[in-house]
């Protein structure tokens, strides 16, 4: 079974947090603008309040593909950096002239 994405989830929660609020004030008879500036502070309140563990879901999965998408550091890359680090000068004569 396919699991759905957390970032779907959490969407589809925020939309209904604002949506129920805003159907019954509208049933109620409130005047529409002013319903939905009403439904979207009640949605605000409640989504904090109620969405924190989809909200922790979906920042961590963010987390895990940010940290994936930086590639790793090979040995190359490391004696590089030494050389570097070990002579500043070493980066002055490595670096292309720009031509005028």
């Amino acid at each position: 079974m396919k699991r759905i994405p957390s970032w779907l989830t959490y969407t589809v929660l925020r939309l209904l947090v604002f949506a129920i609020p805003l159907v019954i004030l509208l049933v109620v008879g409130l005047v529409w603008w002013l319903a939905v500036i009403a439904a979207a502070l009640i949605g605000l309140c409640l989504s904090y309040i109620l969405l924190s563990k989809s909200r922790n879901a979906i920042s961590t999965d963010f987390y895990t593909v940010r940290q994936r998408s930086k590639p790793a550091n090979t040995q190359d890359d490391d004696d590089e950096d030494a050389v570097l680090d070990a002579d500043p000068s070493a980066e002055q004569k490595h670096r292309p002239e720009a031509s005028a």
